[in-house]
């Protein structure tokens, strides 16, 4: 009777070697094989839990998952959405997006796999007091408690510890959450609805706090468990230090890059929970095979298939890997170990055949309501009996396609067809999972599936199962349908293949100022950019295009068009007679067009995220605009920007009436500068451009002779170990107080300052509705020539005044910005805009 194992995606690659590119599959050699055979003698797991991306334990956990090769994972509780972002403009979930793959491309480099609960990173939080009440903490807690009981680890590792030593409020709170889980996962009376899906209560050995000596704060001591993680691995020819110094940085957007660390590495770990281990994480845990009943038969097994591995011919243990794979499934007790290890097996099975099997589209979209073209491809590379049985095309678990091939697989010889496919009219478009729903909370991402959380991505919408049979074992592997196109630089670029609406609906700009005042005078209203983009092509398509200020139709216009594969068609609707300020002010539009003979209304766009060490990303959303009606006075013409980490601050400006330019290093001369009223210098741009501080002398000029230099926040004084220099009199940031609360109250030290009154009266409830935090790297001086007209505070804490200083120079000003306006301008909070008017509109002095 032939055995049949089901094997989803088998080039999950935990230890295969590093690809090029991020999405390209994982390429196997004899050394990794040779690891991989290592590895089926060890049942032994890890679960590493922390915050946040970025913190995990980059050279811990390939030490873990390819020197001791034990099964290992981070959990992540959250996706690292309140951060800022070094490589691009993305905030909020659009950075965690971005966060969540660079995870992803480190765990491909570690060999580790990796886990995330549902809770939102809403921002700096200064305990976990606060992190559990934004967060709802019993959700976070059954999400810990469900990856425990279906990962079912032996040893549970926290990055931080249990209190304020661990600074950051989110990095408290997921020790204190994932010691509550490690005993609330072995308790059947927690979270007991999570037994129908198939758990169980697992009870892990221990639970241990991986100390650390991070400047100056050392949580370590020789009392400690102490295990050295900086060895040399012959078989991949690098040190685990080298390879988590690859691996963290891949946290580009978090300027995480890191030296390949070779030598000697000590981490030290002391017991939270449990048995304390005397020299080892896995002291009194049995990782062998005799853990699971009648398993030690299995260990001279494994040993002989290692023992006679031939390097240059794996396919040699082919053999062996069938009688190996009979064994396992043969054993009295089948359980978590027994499955895992019967997939690595297969996966073995896989490498030493040198079998390739790829489903793929030279299409980046699969469009709703249209054909797509699929191509198939089977090569077995190595020889080896191995028969290729069928092919079935599925969707959300629905088959599309399924035939029976019974062939023989030749040597290295390409087996390759296309076929061509209807898209389902309302197939579900590919949005990660976590964003399906809106959220809960300013804390808690919404997901009504149980068996998805914890998941790091969302399901493929096209699979496909390649089944196999080698001698008498069957096996499926099923494999992603990708995107897969020739880049005359990159090469062979795998990328995902993406579900959409036959129409991409975008209206910008996202926020309108609809009263804006300069001089006495109206600033003309922008118009409304109301574009589609056809997905397909087709001749005389009717549409009808409208905008919404909540159910309320305010516009419509009715055109046909040919419609050609990705292009766009734009309409300029007027602001003015279209928008009604009396009704809520978001506007947003949708299109109807007949698809197979009926009328179907979209409202969706696409953003598409593209950066080389991530594969390329999309989510889809219903694009809007917040027309701001509050009136805004507006001093000046022309403004520099001088982009810093990635912000949308200039698009801010120009809503506000202005003319923007960008400048670059070659454009700071005092010729250049002279041009503009005033110089915005974008978020953490001190510590990207060191031009920034060795041409601080002209801006000092500009200054002097009568410019306004407005500088948004920075993290620290240092640029490559060099002191920034930024304006004409010194203040510090290092370490400064942050204000997190958006809602904390905002006092006027200085209420007849001009940037208070000038053109614009800005009173407390400018600062309403502000988003995630009032103030970051504030400033600190004790320089006269500052003012400070600004104070405010977190929840006992004492007042602090750095979040706004300013001071007058020569007949200019120069201001020190850290209150969050990059954050509150996208968001449309009226006061943003009216407070970022006043500095651009300080006086000049005679």
């Amino acid at each position: 009777m032939r055995k049949l194992v089901f094997l989803f995606c088998w080039a999950a690659g935990l230890l295969c070697s590093k690809t090029v590119l991020a999405q390209n599959p994982p390429i196997a050699n004899s050394a990794t094989i040779f690891l991989q055979m290592k590895k089926l003698n060890v049942l032994g797991s890890v679960l590493y839990v922390a915050a946040h991306p970025d913190d995990e334990n980059n050279t811990l956990l390939p030490y873990l998952a390819k020197g001791a090769l034990y099964k290992t994972a981070y959990l992540s509780l959250t996706r690292g959405d309140g951060g800022q972002n070094l490589i691009g403009d993305e905030q909020g979930f659009e950075l965690g997006l971005i966060r969540t793959e660079e995870l992803l491309a480190a765990r491909r480099i570690d060999g580790s796999g990796q886990y995330f609960s549902r809770a939102f990173e809403f921002g700096f939080s200064k305990s976990a007091t606060e992190a559990l009440h934004i967060w709802d903490k019993e959700k976070v807690l059954a999400d810990i408690v469900w990856v425990i009981r279906k990962y079912q680890p032996d040893v549970i590792i926290t990055r931080f510890p249990r209190d304020k030593r661990a600074g950051h409020g989110h990095h408290w709170a997921s020790a204190i959450l994932a010691n509550e889980a490690y005993t609330a996962a072995a308790d059947s009376t927690k979270f007991p609805e999570q037994f129908k899906y198939g758990v169980k209560p697992w009870q892990a050995k221990r639970i241990l706090w991986n100390t650390y000596n991070f400047g100056s704060i050392n949580t370590t001591s020789n009392d400690q468990l102490k295990i050295e993680v900086g060895g040399y691995n012959a078989l991949l020819g690098e040190s685990y230090g080298e390879i988590g110094g690859e691996a963290r940085s891949m946290h580009k957007s978090q300027g995480e890059g890191r030296p390949r660390r070779e030598g000697s590495i000590t981490e030290y770990f002391t017991t939270t929970g449990g048995t304390p281990p005397d020299s080892t994480l896995m002291d009194g845990i049995n990782i062998t095979w005799s853990r699971i009943k009648g398993g030690a038969a299995i260990i001279p097994k494994v040993n002989q298939l290692i023992q006679q591995y031939n390097i240059q011919h794996p396919e040699y243990s082919l053999p062996a890997l069938v009688g190996l794979y009979h064994a396992i499934q043969q054993l009295p007790e089948q359980n978590n170990w027994t499955k895992e290890k019967l997939k690595e097996v297969i996966n073995l099975i896989v490498d030493c055949s040198g079998l390739m099997a790829e489903a793929t589209s030279s299409n980046e979209y699969a469009v709703e309501g249209q054909h797509m073209q699929l191509q198939f491809f089977v090569n077995k590379r190595l020889p080896a009996a191995l028969q290729l049985k069928k092919l079935t095309l599925m969707s959300r678990q629905q088959v599309l396609f399924d035939t029976a091939i019974a062939q023989l697989l030749p040597v290295n010889d390409n087996i390759a067809f296309e076929r061509k496919f209807l898209v389902a009219l309302h197939q579900p478009v590919s949005q990660p999972y976590w964003l399906v729903h809106p959220m809960e909370n300013v804390g808690m991402f919404t997901v009504t599936d149980q068996t998805l959380i914890g998941r790091p991505e969302s399901l493929p919408a096209y699979a496909v199962a390649f089944t196999f049979s080698i001698d008498d074992v069957q096996f499926t592997i099923q494999k992603a349908v990708q995107y897969k196109y020739l880049d005359p630089v990159k090469g062979e670029v795998y990328q995902p293949f993406v579900v959409t609406p036959p129409v991409a609906v975008s209206l910008q700009p996202n926020v309108v100022l609809s009263d804006v005042e300069r001089q006495g005078k109206p600033v003309d209203q922008p118009a409304l950019n109301l574009q589609i983009q056809a997905n397909y092509a087709a001749p005389n398509v009717p549409v009808q295009y409208r905008l919404q200020q909540g159910n309320t139709v305010i516009y419509t216009k009715d055109t046909v068009l040919n419609f050609e594969t990705g292009k766009n068609y734009a309409w300029s609707v007027p602001l003015a007679g279209t928008f009604d300020a009396q009704k809520i002010p978001v506007i947003h539009p949708s299109v109807t067009i007949p698809i197979q003979g009926k009328n179907e209304t979209y409202d969706l766009n696409v953003k598409k995220i593209a950066y080389n060490h991530i594969p390329t990303i999309h989510y889809f959303y219903t694009d809007s605009v917040n027309v701001i009606t509050k009136p805004i006075k507006v001093v000046g013409k022309r403004i520099a920007y001088i982009a810093g980490a990635g912000d949308k601050v200039p698009d801010a400006i120009q809503q506000l009436g202005y003319s923007v330019q960008l400048l670059q290093e070659q454009d700071i001369t005092d010729e250049k500068l002279r041009q503009f009223d005033a110089v915005v210098i974008g978020i953490r741009a001190y510590n990207i451009h060191e031009f920034l501080t060795t041409k601080n002398d002209i801006f000092n000029r500009y200054i002097y002779n009568g410019g306004n230099f407005i500088i948004q926040y920075f993290k620290s004084n240092f640029i490559n170990n060099k002191p920034v220099q930024a304006g004409p009199y010194k203040f510090l940031v290092n370490g400064s107080p942050r204000v997190t609360e958006e809602n904390t109250p905002v006092h006027f030290l200085l209420p007849q300052h001009s940037v208070l009154n000038y053109p614009n009266k800005i009173t407390e409830k400018d600062f309403d509705g502000w988003v995630q935090e009032r103030s970051t790297y504030q400033a600190q001086t004790n320089d006269t020539h500052f003012e400070a007209p600004l104070s405010m505070h977190d929840t006992d804490e004492p007042a602090s005044s750095g979040s706004l200083i300013m001071a007058p120079y020569g007949k200019g000003n120069v201001a020190y910005v850290s209150l969050v306006l990059f954050r509150q301008l996208p968001a449309g909070v009226p006061g943003a805009y009216k407070l970022l008017a006043n500095l651009i509109a300080l006086p000049k002095h005679e």
